[in-house]
């Protein structure tokens, strides 16, 4: 038998049944609040566990790396006592092609660049990240090359030495100690330093190699752009097998040097 819609039996059962769905989400919460009660009970979920897991390993990272920074930094503190510690480094000596080019950079002492090492250990992407933290929070930074031409006229190893005596005159701040790698600088009058495979073991070298390493690189690929045919944008002047067949095709330009193709051009 049915009821009418205005039956008031039927009114009270509707009554009492909505009564028992407001007590039931009073005492067991919405939907979404028996669902985390649920996953609460059942523990953590496997994305959950991942991220935790991911988080974790990337801290491990950033202290190890804090460690390894700490590490570079070393000859920094050793040599505390001076104001204004400058690390040089080249890059370019053995190039077919292009400048050698130096550069001495001045770190602040207070503050720690994470990442910084020898530019030939980080991949081009990181040298190009690390150069702009460099060239933002650097005290000072300089610059020095020296043309092909120059090398050819007093041999590498004295332009790679008037290069870093270029670099540290065009610092804005005088430095008064240099941390070198591997190398005494003649002609300058402050202390040196000498130390060996220092782009690995200091943060100033390091990061002057760094800056170098970017500056001629970028330099070498421009050239690649007004010289094609030789492979500058890849090979960056080095004596590849795609350099020296552009030699022997299209021959010697400019930015050679002339001195390092004795074994593969005719004069």
């Amino acid at each position: 038998m049915s009821r009418r819609k205005d039956d008031p039996i039927a009114g009270c059962k509707g009554q009492e049944a909505s009564e028992s769905q407001k007590k039931d989400q009073t005492e067991n919460g919405t939907p979404k609040n028996r669902q985390e009660k649920r996953q609460a009970e059942q523990g953590p979920s496997r994305k959950q566990i991942r991220e935790a897991e991911k988080k974790q390993r990337q801290e491990e990272r950033l202290q190890k790396e804090r460690a390894r920074t700490e590490q570079m930094y070393q000859f920094e503190e050793a040599y505390r006592e001076y104001q204004a510690i400058c690390g040089i480094d080249e890059v370019g000596r053995g190039p077919f092609a292009g400048p050698v080019v130096a550069a001495a950079v001045i770190l602040p002492k207070e503050e720690r660049l994470l990442y910084l090492n020898d530019s030939k250990k980080l991949t081009e992407k990181k040298r190009e990240l690390l150069y702009e933290k460099i060239m933002e929070k650097a005290v000072a930074v300089g610059i020095g090359m020296v043309s092909p031409a120059r090398i050819d006229a007093i041999n590498i190893l004295q332009a790679t030495y008037e290069a870093m005596r270029m670099a540290v005159s065009e610092l804005s701040v005088a430095p008064d100690l240099l941390l070198n790698d591997a190398v005494t600088i003649p002609e300058l009058p402050m202390k040196q330093v000498p130390i060996i495979k220092g782009d690995a073991k200091s943060a100033s070298i390091a990061a002057a190699s760094i800056v170098a390493k970017v500056t001629r690189d970028r330099l070498m690929c421009e050239y690649d752009k007004i010289l094609p045919g030789y492979g500058f944008a890849s090979n960056k002047g080095y004596g590849t097998k795609a350099h020296i067949e552009g030699l022997q095709k299209l021959g010697v330009t400019p930015i050679h040097r002339r001195t390092f193709l004795k074994n593969y051009i005719d004069d």
